[in-house]
């Protein structure tokens, strides 16, 4: 038996072997660093056995798939330890995930000191080493076995497995659980740890089915990386926009209100606005869009139309009982089907496309309440919707426009760094889902991929996430704890035409249908703050920026001077505010500080006398002296430009 290493070298043995027994032979430190194996590029249990020649990859503490299998391990330790402390609780799911691991229970939930408890016991469970074994059983013989054990959800999960499959199970002594593994020999070999949280999580994410407790973790190999972790994880809590925006007076939430449902301070609402004037007069005047304004409802007539109502009727509010009522409405979750017809209130030819149409849609969606968060997801947000009805032959030039429109407005917030590309398709193994067949299919997804290709951007390509009448581009970003979210999509759709009717005339004078691209050019206005909150830490861009200036009078005698320099900033397009509270001056400027403001003017006797102010910012510290026509001469450039102005480290302040 010929196995061949990663380096290419060849190990060549009489008998079977273990994966483990192979990396032992190869070294003791190898053994000792094993996780897992990769035999010819597949993922395999340390205690899997080869028979016959392959290449072989040892899998270690250093690889990511390695610390995957460390976290899978610190979840099972997990499982035995809350069964020691809580042996009523039933165990559900419990995979390593991205940074860590989780594991859901049905139980009462769990508090910080039951999590501190919950460690303390893992480390007993550690200490003792327990070797992990793994072994298999028929499928009645799985089931009758966690019945007896008294675990309803691994019974659960072993009855919706196909006949014939191999079900397999890993011992730790005290523990046994369902499991596909791969897992650590022993658990000794988790060498740092800590839970993080707990939550709430509905059992296979049905909002219908048990409600059940989750518990969150990491696992590292070396104590240094997990400490460098929660760090992370400490400063992602400080930028977490749901708190920060919160703290700044950006936003807020009321129970009487509803979830989901945001309130904006006029804080908030000033940035959300810059944002939208930004947007709109961009479409309008560089990019060839005209504005429509359309109903925030409509019957259900139009959606059975559009084809929503089959496809998307449960994430739809609806007003009204079809059995019942003549007629039901609905709060719109898109805007296509009503911009279409403003596209039809008027005949147009082939001279006339390119139509594009942007609104500043308010949308309503029904949200699990499982689901929501902040302002990432909502049951009702603004997006910056747009649909372009285009000639066949005008598809490749008005998509990567569409692209670059999206690229541009990325690039002025300063979040072209930060985002990642898919191509999502269709699911060829469920077409029930959508309309085309898969020619339609097949070309459209061709046609968004030669656009990533030409735009030379890294991409993925996922099946399933698509739209039911089109393939999109998907821009992705992900947010603070690296939960990804789609910011910006183009979607093609090459079919709904023939629902609406929709049509130009060509150089014949013949009807023809148009294609359209559905697409947004910054996304969700609501998301994309949240964004830009986590992004910025709250240190926004100077245009973007609630409050740009504050006036800083060192004594109530300079309270008419300061007023006089709010005036004529304002006069000038510039947020600003005096703050005539009766504080020493130091105090003032820790506050504005605090506020994370983008410049403070501070003015006494010698800058009243001279017409100056002295200049304070939160990029350079103190820049010294200025007459307030240059200021506002210099900021106001900073402002029309949007620039994204660099803050010095503290040290190279000037103070």
């Amino acid at each position: 038996m010929r196995i061949t290493l990663k380096d290419g070298s060849i190990k060549e043995y009489k008998e079977a072997k273990s994966v483990y027994e192979i990396a032992g032979d190869i070294s003791d430190g190898l053994k000792r660093m094993a996780c897992a194996g990769e035999v010819n590029g597949n993922l395999v249990d340390l205690r899997t056995v080869i028979e016959e020649d392959c290449e072989l990859n040892i899998i270690t503490v250093n690889d990511e798939a390695g610390l995957k299998v460390i976290r899978h391990t610190a979840s099972h330790v997990l499982a035995e330890a809350v069964k020691r402390l809580r042996p009523e609780a039933k165990v559900a799911i419990g995979p390593a995930i991205a940074d860590g691991f989780y594991y859901d229970f049905d139980t009462e939930p769990f508090s910080r000191e039951d999590l501190d408890a919950l460690e303390a016991e893992m480390k007993k469970i550690i200490k003792d080493g327990h070797e992990l074994k793994r072994f298999t059983l028929p499928k009645e013989e799985a089931i009758k076995r966690m019945q007896e054990k008294g675990e309803p959800y691994k019974v659960e999960l072993i009855e919706d497995l196909p006949e014939g499959e191999e079900i397999s199970f890993y011992d730790q002594g005290e523990f046994v659980d369902l499991c596909a593994g791969p897992h650590l020999i022993s658990t000794k070999g988790i060498k740092a740890f800590k839970l993080t949280s707990s939550s709430m999580a509905y059992w296979r994410g049905d909002s219908e089915k048990a409600r059940l407790q989750r518990i969150y973790g990491t696992a590292y190999n070396r104590k240094e990386d997990l400490a460098a972790h929660l760090e992370r994880m400490e400063d992602a809590k400080r930028r977490d926009h749901n708190r920060l925006g919160r703290e700044m007076g950006l936003f807020t939430t009321v129970d009487v209100i509803g979830q989901g449902l945001p309130l904006f301070t006029p804080k908030g609402t000033k940035m959300l606005t810059k944002l939208q004037r930004w947007i709109e007069d961009l479409e309008e005047n560089d990019w060839g869009y005209v504005r429509t304004r359309t109903p925030l409802m409509a019957k259900s007539d139009l959606y059975k139309i559009s084809g929503h109502w089959d496809h998307y009727k449960d994430g739809m509010f609806v007003l009204g009982d079809e059995e019942v009522d003549k007629e039901v409405f609905s709060l719109r979750p898109m805007t296509c089907p009503f911009q279409y017809y403003v596209y039809k209130n008027e005949q147009h030819s082939y001279r006339d496309l390119p139509y594009r149409m942007g609104e500043t849609s308010t949308l309503f969606r029904a949200e699990d309440s499982g689901e929501m968060h902040g302002l990432t997801r909502v049951r009702q947000f603004t997006i910056s919707e747009g649909h372009l009805v285009i000639r066949p032959d005008q598809a490749e030039e008005e998509l990567k426009s569409c692209f670059d429109l999206a690229y541009h407005v990325l690039s002025v917030l300063g979040l072209q760094d930060d985002v990642t590309f898919r191509l999502s398709k269709w699911d060829p193994e469920n077409k029930k889902k959508y309309l085309g067949d898969d020619n339609y299919w097949n070309s459209t997804q061709d046609a968004l991929r030669q656009v990533l290709l030409e735009k030379k951007v890294t991409f993925t390509e996922e099946e399933g996430e698509a739209a039911f009448y089109g393939p999109k581009i998907d821009i992705q970003a992900k947010n603070v704890y690296g939960k990804e979210d789609t910011m910006i999509t183009i979607q093609l759709d090459c079919a709904i035409a023939e629902n609406f009717d929709l049509y130009y005339i060509d150089q014949n004078g013949d009807k023809v249908r148009p294609y359209i691209i559905h697409r947004t050019s910054l996304g969700c206005y609501e998301r994309t703050l949240a964004w830009l909150i986590e992004k910025y830490g709250g240190k926004f861009p100077t245009w973007l920026c609630p409050e740009q200036v504050r006036v800083l009078p060192i004594s109530d005698k300079y309270e008419n001077y300061a007023n006089e320099i709010v005036k004529e900033l304002k006069a000038n397009g510039i947020d600003a505010s005096a703050d005539n509270r009766s504080e020493k001056i130091g105090f003032k400027i820790r506050e504005a500080r605090l506020d994370k403001l983008p410049y403070m003017l501070v003015v006494g006797g010698q800058e009243e006398t001279d017409r100056t102010v002295s200049v304070r910012s939160r990029f350079e510290g103190n820049e010294g002296t200025k007459t307030l026509a240059d200021f506002i001469d210099y900021i106001s450039g900073e402002i029309r430009t949007k620039e994204i102005r660099k803050e010095l480290p503290e040290e190279e302040k000037k103070k």
